[in-house]
């Protein structure tokens, strides 16, 4: 029997990216990758307020799908409009509340923290993503050439970017690392430094320069590195901005930390998500003590995938 084909949709952000790709992957379907673009004013328009129509956005050339995928805002009129014009039975999925009618989608994918419930509705601890275990184990030796060859044990710092609720400035950022100063005083292990695509360069610059060179700073975004560095830390702090990241993190079953950071505006969905996984003892806040614990590994995606599988077959 041959694979069901995919179409993925999303405005081509990392999170959106992992989560449609993790799920297609799980769901081991061919898939095609659209990035959505949108029109005119529709670009503002909240898509409870646009039409279900080719005018919002730009044509996507593709017609040859049993299943859409989307994630993300933008990518909301594009999954309904291509479902409802196709000739063939299409089911659509979408990752997120995308804050229109449930009953446009046959599935919706969203965390617990977004608190939202549907028959169509499956809630997930976190994010659902595309890294997989054995994906982390083969890249575990790629940051062997980087990191410095000495007995200290390796902590991996996990940088998002800035957002409308958190900024990357040079006071938050200090604040971090002056943290990590006063343990590396007390634990002595090695820090590798792991960028994102929106970690702004001026940050990483400034990691490099207040570490120096007894430690790892890699300055590109590297997906590589990122599973190297996920395999060989004994502790993998994340900053509290990327919900995605500390969820692909908890794949690890390790230790994680949460670099926190002063919000701008109310986080308080961010903050339900933090305490959801504090109590599912995969957390602590960085500053608190070190210690050793351990928790069910978060293989979300894979649970999502068989629920999916299982209602599209019947």
């Amino acid at each position: 029997m041959s694979k069901l084909k995919g179409l993925l949709l999303t405005q081509g952000m990392h999170g959106m990216i992992s989560q449609v790709e993790g799920l297609a992957k799980a769901l081991d379907i061919d898939f095609i990758h659209c990035k959505v673009e949108t029109n005119n004013i529709w670009k503002i328009i909240p898509p409870r307020f646009s039409p279900i129509s080719q005018t919002v956005y730009k044509k996507i050339d593709q017609t040859d799908f049993d299943l859409i995928i989307s994630c993300g805002r933008k990518s909301v009129i594009p999954s309904i409009h291509l479902k409802s014009i196709s000739n063939k039975k299409i089911f659509n999925i979408h990752i997120q509340n995308p804050k229109v009618d449930f009953k446009h989608f046959d599935f919706i994918v969203a965390p617990e923290h977004d608190a939202i419930k549907g028959d169509n509705v499956i809630s997930t601890k976190g994010a659902i993503h595309y890294l997989t275990e054995e994906e982390i184990l083969e890249n575990k030796e790629y940051l062997n050439s980087f990191i410095k060859k000495d007995d200290r044990k390796v902590w991996a710092l996990i940088l998002g970017g800035p957002t409308k609720y958190y900024d990357y400035s040079t006071k938050n950022m200090k604040h971090i690392f002056s943290m990590f100063y006063k343990l590396l005083k007390k634990h002595d292990f090695q820090l590798v430094v792991i960028p994102s695509m929106r970690t702004p360069l001026s940050t990483i610059h400034y990691a490099k320069e207040f570490f120096g060179k007894n430690h790892t700073i890699i300055m590109d975004v590297d997906k590589k590195a990122y599973l190297s560095a996920l395999a060989i830390s004994e502790n993998i702090v994340v900053t509290c901005d990327s919900s995605s990241m500390i969820s692909e993190a908890a794949l690890t079953g390790k230790p994680i930390y949460i670099a926190n950071i002063l919000p701008k505006k109310n986080d308080k969905r961010f903050q339900r998500f933090r305490n959801l996984f504090r109590e599912l003892n995969i957390t602590r806040n960085l500053g608190e003590e070190v210690e050793i614990w351990n928790y069910e590994k978060l293989t979300e995606t894979n649970r999502v995938a068989k629920l999916i599988r299982e209602k599209i077959q019947s």
